[in-house]
């Protein structure tokens, strides 16, 4: 196979493909000066590689359809797998695998695999046509024809990294359905009820978020434009509109503190600002606890389920990843192959495919990957 697969795309799922392929198989086309720009800056530069706890319900997605590619490559394959490329990654948050020291390492390994590889930088592709057993890839460059074509584009996440919407416009023009597209692992903006929030911008503290019937857990940020956090950019995941609910004391006892002669502000298992601006908003008085009435502590237990509508989202500036895609009814789950044209392959985040917080991202890519590498060696 000289150059007869094209990868458009030079991200985690495409550049674990070419590290699986064989020597001189694929070209790459990639519209970045760079290569794994989105890997640098993924989880703070650290790289959240994958998690101890893998399954599809990590996932937003078809289980049948998600379930095939984790079972073939999963986490534990891929911790084999950079364990022979020297990477041993290290556990964090309790079931979370990070790079060592930063997402460099990881990154050098795939620079190193895909040197086998030709790699077009700064290259745009324009468009993909097929003429009976051959695609025809048309660039701002050049054009380029191959036996088959994975697109491995990605969403439309960071834009400022070369994000664009070119593997919707690949999919749509061989037939594919894109289902909706939004921003996802992502903070949300707050209406006039909520500006409120912005006072707080700094402060943190641990929360129960539920949206949609999906229970998210975790660290809360309040942020100048509204919140943010691990268990705020989870809840993203699921909301689409409508109000969200945030238990703000999901580990504290009411009853505990019964009779307590402790300030309201001091008992509370949060930041004193935060309890304040939260009294203010409920129009209660900062006082001892044992002095407060039965309607004062049920205006004090809302706090338990505080109710409010998101304005929206931060955006696709913002979002860590792209949550619809590529319907993926219309793809193999065992291949990743088109069912509508042969040879066309859809890997990664360009497929309505989308994990929580975590490293189940990455897994994603590198899996979908392995699953599509298996079907074009015919193994």
């Amino acid at each position: 196979m000289n150059n007869d697969i094209i990868i458009i795309g030079g991200g985690a799922s495409a550049l674990m493909l070419a590290s699986l392929l064989p020597k001189k198989s694929a070209t790459i086309i990639e519209s970045n000066p760079k290569i794994g720009a989105k890997i640098l800056i993924s989880g703070g530069g650290k790289c959240n590689i994958t998690n101890a706890q893998m399954g599809t319900e990590y996932f937003l997605a078809e289980d049948a359809f998600v379930a095939p590619s984790l079972k073939t490559f999963s986490e534990v394959d891929l911790l084999s797998w950079l364990e022979h490329q020297k990477l041993k990654p290290v556990m964090r948050k309790k079931t979370q695998y990070f790079c060592q020291n930063s997402a460099k390492e990881l990154l050098d390994i795939f620079a190193k695999e895909v040197k086998k590889q030709k790699v077009l930088l700064d290259e745009k592709v324009l468009s993909v046509t097929k003429r009976g057993a051959f695609f025809t890839v048309k660039t701002n460059k050049r054009t380029v024809s191959s036996k088959y074509v994975v697109v491995a584009s990605g969403g439309l996440s960071f834009p400022r990294l070369g994000a664009s919407a070119i593997g919707y416009e690949i999919a749509q023009s061989f037939g594919h359905d894109i289902v909706k597209t939004a921003p996802a692992l992502v903070g949300f903006t707050v209406q006039k009820e909520q500006f409120f929030f912005k006072a707080l911008s700094g402060a943190s503290t641990n929360v129960k978020i539920t949206v949609n019937g999906t229970i998210c857990e975790g660290s809360l940020l309040f942020a100048h434009k509204g919140l943010s956090g691990p268990a705020v950019l989870d809840a993203s995941l699921y909301w689409e509109k409508g109000k969200i609910e945030i238990d703000f004391l999901p580990d504290f006892s009411w009853k505990s503190v019964r009779g307590s002669k402790k300030q309201i502000s001091t008992l509370l298992p949060l930041a004193k600002r935060i309890t304040k601006a939260f009294l203010v908003q409920l129009a209660l008085e900062d006082k001892p606890f044992y002095q407060i009435t039965s309607e004062e502590l049920d205006k004090l237990q809302k706090l338990n389920h505080y109710m409010f509508a998101p304005a929206g989202t931060f955006g696709y500036t913002k979002a860590e990843v792209t949550k619809g895609g590529v319907a993926t009814t219309e793809v193999d789950a065992q291949t990743l192959m088109s069912k509508k044209v042969e040879g066309l392959y859809f890997i990664g985040e360009v497929l309505d495919v989308t994990g929580r917080l975590g490293g189940y991202n990455f897994q994603w890519a590198f899996s979908s990957a392995y699953s599509c590498f298996k079907n074009i060696m015919g193994r």
